[in-house]
């Protein structure tokens, strides 16, 4: 069993979309210190619309990327993400082909914030109880009750004392990319969230936050 925090980003501002900065190598680095030390094996990188690979002493970054789709948000995890994606050019479908030809898994992350990717007939792996938004879990759980398709926990980090709030057990013999997307698709995983009193008394603030920036 291994704990794998599976949507986080190496840098807490979204200047520059598509593209590293200098930044993300630090923020790379004290992810995985926090993550490490709250437990976690892995941390699937998550970048919004870019991958950029790094690696850490403590804990596996499983490799990844947030596609910004017609829709709203899909975070594409696996062994082979693609680089960069334009955001709102594909729509969910092509994204989940495009994750599928890569041969990673594609997950609804944040269902509930200003998005519809959770209406789109494209057939996601999963769907996830996010970190930053604890007040929608019930209403997650309810989406996907009477459905074959599992829950994932990610964290959202943008800073990194943020991570490993929210996280996912995997059943797992070995920890890969690719490891990771088999028990995700097998439902061989549990998600986990494990929150602080701040992360409830932040969740209004990030919600006043995406709304102000429109953000999907």
């Amino acid at each position: 069993m291994y704990l794998v925090d599976l949507h986080a980003h190496t840098r807490f501002f979204h200047g520059r979309p598509g593209e590293v900065t200098g930044y993300d190598p630090l923020g790379a680095e004290m992810l995985g210190r926090v993550a490490s030390a709250r437990g976690m094996d892995a941390v699937a990188l998550t970048n919004h619309d870019y991958f950029a690979p790094f690696s850490h002493d403590a804990v596996t970054f499983i490799p990844g990327i947030e596609v910004s789709t017609t829709r709203g948000h899909v975070l594409v995890v696996g062994p082979d993400p693609p680089a960069r994606t334009e955001p709102g050019t594909l729509t969910p479908e092509e994204t989940v082909e495009l994750a599928h030809d890569r041969g990673c898994a594609a997950i609804v992350p944040h269902p509930f914030r200003k998005s519809t990717v959770r209406e789109s007939a494209a057939p996601f792996d999963a769907v996830e109880l996010n970190g930053k938004h604890p007040d929608t879990h019930d209403r997650v759980r309810a989406l996907v009750d009477g459905r074959s398709i599992p829950l994932t926990g990610g964290s959202d980090a943008h800073f990194p004392f943020e991570a490993a709030r929210s996280f996912t057990r995997v059943e797992a013999d070995e920890l890969t990319p690719e490891s990771v997307v088999a028990a995700i698709r097998d439902g061989r995983i549990e998600p986990v969230y494990r929150g602080a009193i701040i992360d409830r008394a932040l969740a209004p603030a990030y919600r006043a936050i995406h709304a102000a920036k429109g953000s999907r």
